[in-house]
């Protein structure tokens, strides 16, 4: 009997055990999924990151973006902010003048940063390292090549 009640009692047991877990992850589960307003928040947070100036102002980057318009076949507007469309089109140049081979798709990372970093040095006084980070020696260098489209 007591091996019967003993098994009754260790049954028992561990099905309160395995229904309380069952609680805790389903809790976990509901406070770890966002609402529809938290996902929406996000993804509006996220949307200015993909505009990248590299420290250039508005007007400089207008220049480059009617530079890019006239030889890369950029299409986007004249607005003064770098985003995917213009990176796609100095991608494109960066392939032509720079060796770039990593993917047209305006994302601009340390690929895209080490080509412009090449391509600057070769025409634009940069010195710096071929790093792939567009600290103060990239984007000086990228403000005088702006500045000196006109």
């Amino acid at each position: 009997m007591r091996s019967k009640s003993m098994a009754r009692t260790l049954v028992t047991a561990t099905v309160i055990c395995a229904v309380g877990a069952a609680g805790l992850v389903t809790t976990g589960t509901a406070a770890a999924a966002p609402s529809g307003k938290q996902q929406a928040a996000a993804s509006e947070s996220v949307a200015p990151l993909a505009v990248v100036n590299l420290g250039l102002t508005s007007a400089e980057a207008q220049k480059v973006q009617r530079w890019l318009r006239t030889y890369f076949n950029y299409t986007g507007a004249i607005d003064g902010q770098l985003g995917t469309e213009s990176w796609k089109a100095m991608q494109r140049f960066l392939r032509q003048q720079a060796g770039y081979t990593d993917a047209i798709d305006g994302i601009v990372g340390p690929n895209t940063i080490r080509a412009l970093q090449y391509w600057l040095r070769q025409a634009n006084g940069y010195t710096g390292a071929i790093d792939g980070i567009a600290g103060a020696g990239t984007q000086a260098a990228f403000k005088r090549f702006a500045n000196g489209l006109g």
